[in-house]
């Protein structure tokens, strides 16, 4: 466990896992295959398989000749991501799986499906993608969304454990182990693609909607492998799983040289701060990230995003309560939002989630109900979370690779 407030950029040097075709651009797939002595074509039949037709049995490849396919599959389709549990709630609607990598270290992700319209003030996870309001828009007349329909959401690490030693989070308090490679990343999706293309989860066979960068890890500490991750997932089929950019959610608690370098990307994926406190003096407590960038600082790198992509921000906020959920805590962070991201700009507000040894619990619902309508008095939109997976700890700073079995839990591959 780390110290409290110390800070962890570059992850512990591990052994690297095995190269995958996730891993590489579509030239570089060429390449690689070029180097096993296959023709290129073969790098667009893998990609076919393994990003369109969702393909992880090698005997399925039929327009591939036995005599290459093994080579090629044992090159460039290894076995990244084994599951070691799955934990299901909400009727199975929400599905927990801890993955054993190549080297045993142990990540989560969360598959959540959601049917039917959603409460009005009550926010899902991905729809920070959602509802974005452009530059040439008035604010009371949001883009069409996708809540209310049938949609997918997935919750990927992109670490294992985090360097961000937030105090409140499960995952902070774990420490950092080692960041994941793109491939490790990008197959937690495709994982997902399939169990939803297999109509393992209820609702009948549909396909992942939204992916948000919400699980283990800080994504822009792991930049490299999350922006591969990013493109992996939008590049059309079968390049890429074709998700559109507008369904990505990257979040971060605040490197603003890292919100920098997205921004000059050129994406249209979503920024999610975490902020949990408009103020210095507590946010270097929660979020110790905020004693090298302050909020003036994380908000000002915030609106050049905007500036750049017209994609309205989300922040945020973990509702704690007595620590940060005062009525003037409300008014001063509208005020904030308001000066300096206008109106491309929502709160989700996230009640506390419980965690293993936590002093913290979420906020009382007179307080919570107040927090919003100081926000909403400043002109500034904002929802509650829902807390989907918390009974699973599967929610929003829950994810520790807890791998004990429980009376809740299903053995993987039932």
């Amino acid at each position: 466990m780390p110290a409290p407030g110390e800070l962890l950029f570059v992850a512990p040097r591990r052994a690297k896992p095995p190269r995958h075709l996730a891993d590489l651009s579509p030239a570089d797939r060429r390449a690689a295959v070029g180097e096993l002595g296959q023709p290129p074509f073969r790098a667009s039949q893998l990609s076919n398989h393994y990003f369109s037709r969702l393909v992880d049995d090698p005997e399925a490849m039929t327009d591939v000749p036995a005599a290459s396919r093994e080579a090629l599959v044992g090159a460039l389709l290894p076995t990244l991501l084994t599951p070691v549990r799955e934990v299901t709630c909400d009727d199975g609607a929400t599905r927990k799986t801890v993955w054993r990598l190549f080297d045993g270290t142990l990540v989560e992700s969360v598959l959540m499906r959601y049917f039917g319209p959603a409460a009005p003030a009550l926010a899902e996870l991905g729809d920070e993608s959602d509802d974005e309001v452009l530059a040439s828009e008035s604010p009371a007349r949001p883009a069409p969304t996708t809540r209310g329909r049938d949609r997918v959401t997935i919750c990927v690490s992109s670490q294992a454990g985090c360097g961000m030693n937030c105090p409140f989070c499960a995952t902070g308090q774990a420490g950092l182990t080692r960041n994941l490679s793109t491939g490790e990343i990008v197959e937690q999706v495709v994982a997902g693609a399939r169990a939803m293309a297999r109509g393992e989860i209820p609702g009948g066979a549909g396909r992942i909607s939204n992916v948000v960068f919400m699980g283990m890890g800080e994504p822009l500490a792991n930049y490299n492998a999350v922006l591969g991750a990013v493109r992996r997932l939008t590049d059309p089929a079968p390049e890429g799983l074709g998700i559109s950019q507008r369904g990505i959610t990257v979040s971060t608690v605040g490197l603003v040289p890292a919100i920098d370098k997205l921004t000059a990307e050129g994406l249209n994926v979503t920024l999610a701060v975490s902020l949990h406190a408009p103020d210095d003096e507590l946010r270097d407590t929660l979020v110790p990230i905020n004693t090298r960038w302050k909020v003036a600082e994380v908000l000002d790198a915030a609106a050049r995003y905007v500036d750049a992509t017209k994609r309205r921000v989300s922040i945020e906020y973990a509702l704690i309560r007595d620590i940060n959920d005062q009525a003037w805590r409300a008014d001063m962070l509208g005020q904030l939002l308001r000066e300096r991201l206008g109106h491309l700009v929502h709160v989700n507000l996230i009640p506390l989630n419980p965690t293993p040894g936590s002093i913290w619990t979420a906020s009382r619902s007179k307080d919570e109900k107040a927090f919003v309508r100081g926000l909403e008095n400043q002109g500034v939109t904002v929802t509650v979370r829902d807390t989907r997976g918390r009974e699973i700890e599967g929610a929003c700073g829950q994810l520790a690779t807890d791998t004990q079995p429980t009376a809740s839990s299903s053995a993987a591959g039932k």
